[in-house]
């Protein structure tokens, strides 16, 4: 089972996850930052994983901290749970739509982190979720996950395009960890 349970406490925030890869899509999310709830069940959803997610912090002083310690959470339950990734297709890509925008997101699951993102925002926030984290938030989970991402989106509505991120990354992990045969996907024989 590739399942990952994962806590972190710090003075700031305390953080329980859950996932499991060969889950059905369900999410039970708090977080305490509306937005960034739906936008972490939204990603259990499409990519058929079940997480579970308990996430308490600072939120007075802003959501940086909350959001940040989840990316890391996150990413280090996706690389505990897909192991040594033998057998997994490895690369994933989606382009997803949500009414005026589009998301595009390559990845590959392959023990590299990196981030490329093409995004502008125009409002400031979303609720209480910082447009300026969505970049942050990605970047957080593919330095701990160790996976490249290039992400893209345009569109006019800024709810509309972070959920769209959100899916895209969705469908594309779900394609990427899929179980295709029993090898490691690299001509080193390891990622």
């Amino acid at each position: 089972m590739r399942i990952s349970k994962i806590s972190r406490k710090t003075k700031e925030t305390d953080i329980q996850l859950e996932i499991n890869l060969d889950g059905k899509g369900t999410a039970d999310v708090s977080t305490g930052i509306g937005f960034f709830d739906h936008m972490l069940s939204s990603f259990a959803r499409h990519a058929e994983f079940d997480l579970k997610v308990r996430a308490e912090g600072d939120i007075y002083v802003d959501e940086h901290h909350l959001i940040e310690d989840t990316g890391i959470v996150l990413g280090k339950a996706l690389a505990e749970a897909l192991g040594d990734m033998a057998g997994i297709a490895r690369f994933g890509e989606a382009r997803i739509p949500m009414d005026e925008a589009l998301a595009e997101i390559a990845l590959d699951v392959g023990g590299r982190s990196y981030l490329v993102m093409k995004a502008d925002f125009i409002a400031p926030q979303v609720g209480q979720f910082s447009t300026q984290l969505v970049k942050h938030f990605f970047e957080t989970v593919a330095s701990n996950a160790k996976i490249t991402i290039h992400a893209s989106v345009y569109g006019d509505n800024d709810h509309h395009k972070i959920e769209a991120l959100f899916k895209a990354f969705a469908y594309a992990m779900k394609r990427a960890v899929k179980i295709e045969g029993k090898e490691i996907k690299s001509t080193k024989g390891t990622l």
